[in-house]
């Protein structure tokens, strides 16, 4: 799929968002249909490189942006004047196993894997904590590393690995911490194959972003309502069932 998006304003009273392909762009759609009957009419522009699409918000070559998670989009605050309008979906990490049924079946000193980059990796560390498996720094917040962490109660060997290796990892690990794209890829679901799983209200909630100028149009509000409508609502529980998380 190649959307071509550097090219002028559509027209001044449709609102163009911003996607990644798959659960956004799907999910989009739906709030696409709602807001119609809000006068509010969309134009879903799908990057295949989503690197390009805050710089696209920035520069007002589209209007909004939905494929972005908490902190990622804290982190491109720092380049461009953008705004969080509101929370869109979570795409949740989860832990999967081929040797436990549950978390309670886990062996002290038992071997896991988790993301080798320093996103991933926090955001599993998160995760184990959560799940009581692990305590860190608090000054470590969002951004923990292995070095933070002051308690191991079972004294799990962490292994960090590529992403792209994880999967495979299952064969050899008591459990690996897998984040939501990679699982999909790998035929995995969060619902109905993790032993654990990430709230929907976690901190990396997918965000809504506009520009900053623009957070208080009414338009922004309308979009707001529609990603958030009990249609909307009903069609990621049916569609998802629950490997899609809603954090409102």
């Amino acid at each position: 799929m190649l959307i071509i998006t550097l090219q002028p304003a559509v027209a001044e009273d449709i609102i163009r968002i911003g996607v990644t392909p798959g659960v956004y762009a799907e999910i989009l759609e739906q709030v696409k249909n709602v807001a119609v009957a809000q006068d509010l009419k969309l134009n879903i522009v799908v990057f295949d490189d989503k690197t390009r699409i805050d710089e696209a918000l920035a520069q007002h070559k589209i209007d909004a942006a939905s494929f972005e998670d908490g902190p990622s989009f804290a982190a491109n605050r720092q380049r461009y004047a953008l705004a969080n309008a509101g929370s869109t979906v979570t795409l949740p990490m989860a832990i999967y196993s081929r040797q436990l049924s549950n978390l309670t079946q886990l062996q002290r000193g038992a071997s896991i894997a988790i993301p080798a980059d320093a996103a991933g990796a926090a955001r599993a560390l998160v995760l184990l904590q959560n799940f009581t498996l692990l305590t860190f720094a608090d000054r470590a917040g969002l951004h923990a590393k292995l070095a933070d962490i002051t308690s191991n109660r079972l004294g799990l060997k962490i292994r960090q690995l590529p992403r792209e290796r994880l999967y495979a990892a299952l064969d050899k690990v008591a459990f690996a911490v897998i984040d939501s794209n990679d699982a999909a890829r790998a035929g995995l679901y969060p619902a109905r194959d993790s032993l654990g799983i990430e709230d929907a209200r976690s901190p990396w909630q997918g965000v809504l972003a506009v520009r900053e100028a623009d957070r208080a149009q009414p338009w922004v509000a309308q979009l707001v309502k529609a990603c958030h409508s009990d249609t909307v609502a009903h069609f990621i529980l049916t569609h998802y069932q629950d490997s899609v998380r809603r954090p409102w």
